[in-house]
């Protein structure tokens, strides 16, 4: 898995843990009074200290091991604008790729997929123009059978 990959589910379990810890929070919470008309609430049993020792734990390691890979990517040469520069490169590059696949290439040729995707193309309408002719003939058919029904004939 690379480092960008890495860092993603770090995040992810940062961000669990921060979901983790905020509901153990409100669960450990002590009551509070809502208003002077209603009585005094019950004081909380639970030992809330020692479960905030146990959450704190997980929070360091990721902590932790998220500065660990941020530390391992590599660093660019030349600031933020060698970056940009990099960026504006492969996104011309991705743009060409895409070109050269829906686009008459060099030699004045359809790319591949599309003299594949023509020649399917032909067929499946071949197979839809044969497959029309036969729901007709069925169709015409079937009205013959039904006025023999009506008029009460025998096939021919």
């Amino acid at each position: 898995m690379d480092i960008i990959s890495q860092l993603q589910e770090q995040v992810n379990t940062v961000a669990s843990v921060a979901f983790n810890t905020f509901g153990t929070l409100q669960r450990d919470a002590p009551p509070v009074q809502l208003s002077p008309n209603y009585p005094e609430p019950p004081a909380n049993a639970n030992g809330g200290e020692d479960a905030s020792n146990l959450a704190e734990q997980p929070k360091l390691l990721s902590a932790e091991l998220f500065d660990v890979l941020v530390a391992a990517l590599p660093l660019s040469e030349g600031g933020e604008e060698a970056q940009m520069k990099r960026i504006a490169e492969l996104q011309i590059v991705k743009m060409n790729n895409i070109l050269d696949l829906f686009f008459v290439n060099d030699k004045g040729t359809l790319p591949y997929a599309w003299a594949e995707n023509d020649a399917v193309g032909q067929e499946l309408q071949k197979q839809l123009e044969a497959a029309e002719k036969e729901l007709r003939q069925v169709q015409e058919l079937f009205s013959q059978a039904t006025d023999n029904c009506l008029n009460l004939k025998k096939p021919d």
